[in-house]
């Protein structure tokens, strides 16, 4: 039993971090990379405390109440549980089209095969794992290797990328320019979303729950920040070593051209395992997580979770392979995913107030006060982005 609670701890953990971990997270950190340079690194350290407080907001409250997150918001509020699983649901199904187009291209990098090839087997991979007698414990050992092969994969090339360490280390304290939008950016990819509620419900799932877990739910949620971060910064090294040597990334691929032009062919080769890996993980926390809220709507969805989470992959492969990536409906549902976070925080921060719910849990200050700030801040930045959608 403990070498099964702890392997549930880490699983969820890896869980989160490889669903933040996805095609748009190693876009992202060389694009930014790219503008800050070195500077970058005071931006990851930022947000990765921010990170840090967001989730333990979230996984402290779900083990506390003993409820998942859409329970929650229909305890304070009538309705606000099926308007948030509503969101949930339509943002992760956006992102797993993304997913998939992502596995299809890193097998493509691998195999020279259509992306349609690749997308479709990692599509009866995924199913696969779902349908394990012991999905729970398929899905955490396959998280858990998968994300430890892109860390050491990614390794690798900032040891090629030979980027400037000390630099690196001065400016991420030091930093000689910021971005706000970068800040909120690395937030919202790494808790926004679904995400933050990955490993939260898989800890319930697992049966880690109540005042007493508190301490394993800590570690598991500060671990899975953390190994997104240092994910992010190996990648941040190795695109700021390729962009301080003057070599130009290709602007239709950024992080391919960072693997290439730093390893060579072995390079652009790791690329396409490190892409693959990202993106199927994302797959399998999309699917997990979105299915968890969908429950709400009814009971026999969680009688016939399996099949839900069979037709959400199914639908995602053959919306991509039919149609590619449906541009106007990312960017849609990416705005309204922008304000998942705070809006589910927030939920999340009145409840830890609330008795009927807590019952004499008293939720740390400094955690709120965290919390709010966190929300603050992605609300007005996703007001900047629905307006600047609409004015478009």
């Amino acid at each position: 039993m403990k070498i099964n609670k702890s392997s549930a701890i880490t699983g969820a953990a890896f869980l989160m971090a490889t669903s933040a971990i996805g095609p748009g997270f190693l876009t992202q950190t060389t694009v930014f990379t790219q503008q800050l340079a070195a500077s970058f690194g005071f931006v990851i350290l930022l947000s990765v405390l921010l990170d840090i407080g967001a989730q333990l907001n979230i996984w402290r409250i779900i083990a506390v109440t003993e409820m998942r997150a859409q329970l929650i918001a229909n305890t304070l509020v009538p309705g606000l549980g099926y308007f948030l699983a509503g969101l949930i649901v339509l943002g992760g199904l956006a992102f797993n089209i993304g997913n998939i187009g992502g596995c299809g291209v890193g097998l493509q990098v691998l195999t020279g095969r259509e992306s349609l090839y690749g997308s479709s087997c990692s599509c009866i991979i995924s199913l696969l794992i779902f349908w394990n007698k012991e999905a729970g414990i398929a899905i955490d050992g396959f998280t858990k290797i998968l994300g430890m092969l892109m860390i050491l994969l990614t390794l690798y090339i900032v040891f090629k990328a030979n980027p400037p360490i000390v630099a690196a280390i001065h400016y991420s304290f030091f930093p000689q320019k910021l971005s706000a939008l970068a800040i909120v950016t690395l937030v919202g990819g790494t808790v926004g979303g679904y995400i933050s509620f990955a490993g939260g419900h898989r800890l319930l799932d697992a049966g880690i729950k109540g005042v007493g877990a508190l301490k394993d739910v800590n570690k598991s949620a500060v671990t899975g920040i953390m190994v997104t971060a240092t994910m992010r910064f190996l990648l941040f090294l190795a695109a700021l070593g390729i962009v301080t040597q003057g070599l130009i990334l290709d602007p239709a691929n950024p992080p391919a051209s960072v693997f290439k032009l730093a390893a060579g062919e072995i390079g652009y080769r790791f690329f396409g395992i490190v892409m693959w890996c990202a993106a199927i993980t994302s797959v399998i926390g999309a699917a997990y997580t979105s299915v968890s809220f969908l429950k709400i709507v009814h009971t026999t969805i969680e009688k016939k979770k399996k099949m839900v989470i069979s037709a959400f992959i199914i639908l995602s492969t053959l919306v991509f392979n039919l149609i590619g990536n449906p541009v106007k409906i990312l960017v849609t549902v990416g705005a309204l995913n922008g304000l998942i976070l705070p809006i589910a925080l927030a939920v999340i921060l009145v409840a830890s107030r609330k008795t009927k719910l807590v019952h004499q849990y008293k939720h740390p200050i400094w955690l709120q006060l965290v919390g709010w700030i966190v929300v603050i801040s992605m609300s007005w930045m996703g007001f900047l982005t629905i307006a600047k959608w609409i004015a478009q």
